[in-house]
């Protein structure tokens, strides 16, 4: 588990189906652009919108059609103990490398109940590496280094993290608490890949890689082979279209830009629409500016 790990978006059809041939499409397309692994329903997999048997469906196409290429997670944001467990066992059963599961959005937990929460999910999958996803931005709350501490060393399959708070010394806490043990940080933030690799992550989950794959995992690849500073240039290239995502309502901003960059992979799920007007020619001129289109 290292590198650029891509939280696959999802193209769906008039129907707001699982379009088969546009998902096989985008398996192929960040394999060929140099990411490690593939994060099937993260957050800009919009898992929130989808069935579970449709999210099992897509699942099985994307291990289907990376042929082991890379490893491919399960994303489970489930709020529920025994749905988030039932859906880690179907994964497992579909052949899934690894789960990643997020603290539960809208309720305010007390670390107890965490604790409880992931460790029921990990010992139904026991043999199955399991990833922790912090997210305070989305679900309001975020996860301490405690309690990160205590799950990574008490629970032999909770191996990694992601953390997306944007915090970058609760990053290096993550990876200060841990760095004697079995246990991965991934940033989860595009404008800091190079910041959380300095400070010893193994590697980022980049939702920009859906789009421009190269220019995320030159980032991971100048970085590890000992150059830091054309690694620091490709963050600095990559940051102006990552931060104009933010003008747009979350999470469609993924699906512009990679239609932008003629991947015709479909609009968002409703309620959502795509962006257009002015934050649209903002973003196509970013892309532009970048070399990518």
């Amino acid at each position: 588990m290292r590198g650029i790990v891509v939280p696959i978006l999802t193209p769906i059809d008039e129907e707001e189906k699982i379009d088969e041939a546009k998902l096989r499409e985008q398996v192929d397309f960040v394999i060929e652009g140099g990411v490690l692994g593939i994060l099937a329903f993260g957050s800009n997999g919009e898992f929130y919108m989808v069935e579970e048997e449709e999210m099992l469906r897509a699942l099985e196409i994307m291990l289907d059609q990376s042929k082991g290429r890379v490893p491919v997670f399960m994303g489970i944001g489930a709020v529920n103990t025994r749905i988030a467990a039932r859906i880690a066992k179907a994964a497992e059963k579909a052949g899934a490398f690894g789960i990643s599961v997020l603290q539960p959005m809208f309720l305010k937990p007390t670390e107890t109940e965490l604790y409880q929460h992931f460790k029921e999910i990990a010992q139904t999958v026991p043999d199955m590496p399991m990833l922790l996803y912090n997210n305070p931005g989305r679900t309001g709350y975020t996860m301490s280094a405690d309690l990160v501490e205590r799950l990574a060393g008490e629970i032999e399959n909770i191996v990694g993290i992601k953390d997306s708070s944007g915090d970058m010394t609760q990053t290096e806490e993550f990876i200060r608490r841990t760095r004697k043990m079995d246990f991965k940080v991934f940033g989860g933030k595009d404008t800091l890949i190079y910041g959380a690799l300095a400070h010893g992550a193994a590697g980022c989950v980049a939702t920009t890689a859906n789009f421009v794959p190269e220019m995320v995992v030159s980032i991971y690849d100048h970085y590890v082979s000992g150059d830091a500073e054309s690694a620091r240039e490709a963050q600095y290239a990559l940051n102006p279209i990552r931060l104009l995502m933010d003008k747009a309502s979350f999470p469609v901003a993924t699906k512009d830009f990679a239609n932008l960059a003629g991947r015709e992979v479909g609009v968002p799920y409703r309620p959502n629409l795509p962006t257009s007007g002015h934050t649209l020619e903002l973003m196509k001129k970013a892309m532009e500016e970048a070399g990518v289109i």
